[in-house]
């Protein structure tokens, strides 16, 4: 008889889904997974807090399209993931949390770093589960696997008490589900595809919104067609920036309030309706603008807005078939209306050339991220973790490929980005990954360059510091009030933080320094962090945005 152990079961089943890593913090209740894990070729990635685990585990998803996993031990341990979790639960991001937990046989007697964890985390996942029985590891977690990814994606959390890891058993009794997913997701109504068709051919100034449902459905390729079938501007949202690759003659960046206000046609694909869209409402949408709305989840069709035709099914398939549709019309040509709008986009653009170039110390932002934009790789991922940095940063940075621009998302976490940079850095070796930090955020996760250090990942951290958490301030100077707890230290010397850690280090305090900054960051080889000095008196927003006069 071949025995075999919870832990083990563990770690086969997730070889099995195609996971090479975990990302985790050690506890007693989960080592048997750690060695399930060595034991099947899966690597260990253990960092500072579990926060950063469960950041990475999503931070995989969103460069890989696969769901990540995070593991943490019994208590907290697994509240230390929640903020994450939640992060995952709002953006609908696959990811899988397993949970260790004192032994079942103590439960209601009062042991350590015990919880109900299916209870904590059932509002901010789509499924949680405890599994109580070893030969039932592998079957609860390809129920896990099917609930994270679709049809609407998100986090799910698996709690695995300690004897049920620890327990031997027959390997011979112990199924492995296979072939339990589908393999293709649904398709739109045929009669609503051509109804958005009819209604897109008879639009004179139809815009497209595309979001992170487009790389969830890996439909970058298709909105491409689709666009430029029905010769359409478009704007992206959040993870869908990349779908369409920057220099597309349809794509656009500066010009998105000039456009949707005068749309008379706005179709809105993989993407809410929510804040980042105004809800739809105005003055960003015109209450006489048609709507057509794309999303793989019915219940996110039609919320905030009323629309014209709602289409529920696969993204990728909808788009597909909007696109054969299509092309059984006549070629449509909307020259004039995108001229409008690149002549908008080119203002906007000339409008913001002198921050751009601005010698003023301490430096502008704007100047910080066109030094940025000029010198990174076309294949680099992006990571943004903060507030108006990464404001002035999506504004400025150009993004090429789908998943290479990773932001805090709807819930607005702060300190993922080292633990994005982690899982981004291993699912594309070789590749640059840069990770730009306010100041703020970094306090929050800056201990992860250990992690860095010890797992020899050659990150480099670019940190804004303008000694302040800038979206706070505003909104006080915003409403006159006196800012309270929203000032920071300038002199803190965030680099030297990453030197003591192993990493190289720099402080910035002149705009002609950055990129030579940046040059010796990426020549180090090491774990790197830029300190670069940036105006406290520059808040992203058009008021105090054009109020800042370039020196």
């Amino acid at each position: 008889m071949n025995t075999i152990n919870g832990g083990r079961l563990v770690a086969k089943a997730l070889k099995q889904e195609g996971v090479t890593y975990i990302f985790t913090l050690c506890g007693g209740s989960i080592l048997p997974i750690y060695e399930g894990c060595a034991g099947e070729g899966i690597e260990v990635i253990d960092v500072r807090h579990e926060q950063a685990a469960a950041f990475a585990a999503q931070a995989w998803a969103k460069v890989t399209g696969n769901p990540g996993v995070a593991v943490a031990t019994a208590g907290p341990g697994v509240t230390n993931l929640t903020t994450a979790v939640a992060n995952a639960f709002r953006d609908s991001i696959p990811m899988i949390a397993i949970g260790g937990r004192t032994p079942f046989t103590q439960w209601d007697m009062d042991p350590p770093q015990d919880l109900d964890h299916v209870a904590h985390m059932r509002p901010i996942t789509k499924w949680a589960r405890s599994v109580l029985e070893t030969s039932r590891i592998p079957e609860y977690l390809s129920m896990a696997f099917r609930q994270a990814i679709g049809p609407k994606p998100g986090p799910v959390f698996l709690e695995i008490p300690q004897n049920v890891l620890e327990a031997d058993m027959d390997e011979a009794k112990v199924q492995f589900p296979s072939h339990y997913r589908p393999t293709a997701g649904p398709q739109g109504d045929p009669d609503l595809i051509k109804e958005a068709v009819k209604l897109l051919s008879q639009a004179e100034r139809p815009v497209v919104l595309a979001g992170g449902g487009i790389w969830w459905s890996q439909a970058h390729h298709e909105l491409q067609r689709f666009i430029e079938l029905s010769d359409t501007p478009i704007f992206l949202v959040g993870m869908g920036r990349g779908s369409v690759p920057y220099g597309h003659r349809l794509l656009f960046n500066y010009a998105r309030r000039f456009a949707v206000t005068q749309a008379d046609l706005i179709a809105i694909v993989g993407t809410p309706i929510d804040f980042r869209l105004g809800y739809g409402q105005p003055p960003l949408f015109s209450s006489e603008a048609k709507v057509i709305q794309v999303d793989s989840e019915p219940e996110d069709i039609g919320h905030n807005r009323a629309v014209e035709v709602g289409i529920y099914g696969d993204i990728k398939a909808v788009l597909k078939q909007l696109i054969r549709e299509t092309e059984k019309s006549e070629s449509i040509s909307r020259n004039e209306w995108v001229d409008k709008v690149r002549e908008e986009e080119l203002t906007r653009e000339k409008e913001q050339e002198p921050l751009l170039d601005s010698d003023a110390v301490p430096i502008h932002p704007l100047r910080l991220c066109k030094e940025i934009r000029d010198f990174v790789d076309e294949d680099a991922t992006i990571i943004g973790d903060g507030g108006d940095f990464i404001s002035f940063s999506a504004r400025t940075l150009r993004i090429y490929h789908p998943g290479h621009w990773l932001d805090p998302g709807r819930f607005g976490s702060l300190g993922a980005g080292p633990g994005s940079a982690i899982a981004a850095r291993l699912a594309r070796p070789g590749k640059q990954v840069l990770l730009l930090s306010g100041d703020g955020s970094f306090g929050l996760s800056g201990m992860e360059f250990d992690t860095m250090v010890r797992k020899k990942l050659p990150i480099v951290c670019v940190i804004s510091n303008d000694a302040m958490w800038g979206q706070t301030k505003t909104y006080f100077q915003s409403s006159g009030k006196t800012p309270i707890g929203v000032d920071l230290a300038r002199a803190t010397r965030y680099d030297k933080l990453v030197e003591s850690l192993g990493g190289y280090g720099e402080l910035v305090e002149k705009p002609e320094e950055i990129r030579p900054a940046l040059e010796r960051a990426f020549a180090s080889g090491l774990p790197a962090c830029l300190n670069v000095v940036t105006s406290s008196e520059v808040f992203y927003g058009a008021r105090s945005y054009k109020a800042y006069e370039a020196k």
